[in-house]
């Protein structure tokens, strides 16, 4: 089983980092920003060149007043999401998988809300956490999919993938990947 993390065991609010951009001097994403946004999720800036990045961009800004805006997606994580995947782990039926487009600063905030136990005791129920980020990929390219079938000696037609967008879960099926987009 391959998980998605967003919408599929941490609530987001997607529209909140547009709301909050907007209060500090973003009124829409430009061209460059959601390049720039892109190669932070995809590791080809690290934190300090995107803070830098959006400083540069809104006056009077701080690095501090971005990070928030920047994080104001991450809501909370359902106790009972926490259990089900402890309950997959420990039936031990399934090899588990995570596979999630994200970047430090969100992950930092999800540690930071959770609590780095409870985030600990997630990223445990796993046999791969595999985040963008780190990666040098993204969703939904078919290179993520296809490095995380090959690394894992997984075969398409017998992984599951579950995902909230439908354009991460149309691209793995492409691949042969069985899935499930999730609406909540």
């Amino acid at each position: 089983l391959l998980f998605d993390f967003g919408d599929v065991f941490i609530d987001l609010d997607k529209e909140a980092p547009n709301i909050e951009m907007e209060k500090i001097g973003i009124q829409s994403f430009s061209k460059e920003m959601l390049e720039t946004n892109r190669k932070y999720e995809t590791g080809k800036i690290d934190t300090s060149e995107f803070l830098d990045y959006y400083q540069k961009a809104i006056p009077n800004s701080s690095k501090k007043t971005i990070s928030e805006a920047w994080n104001s997606i991450i809501l909370d994580f359902p106790e009972e999401r926490l259990a089900f995947i402890e309950q997959l782990k420990k039936e031990n039926r399934y090899r588990l998988f995570l596979l999630s487009n994200t970047n430090d600063l969100h992950i930092e905030q999800v540690k930071m809300s959770m609590g780095l136990e409870r985030f600990k005791r997630f990223q445990n129920c796993f046999e791969q956490f595999y985040l963008s980020q780190e990666m040098k990929m993204r969703k939904p390219n078919s290179n993520i999919y296809e490095f995380v079938l090959h690394e894992n000696n997984l075969v398409a037609n017998e992984t599951l993938f579950i995902d909230d967008s439908k354009e991460n879960t149309l691209s793995a099926s492409k691949l042969g990947i069985l899935c499930w987009n999730l609406q909540v």
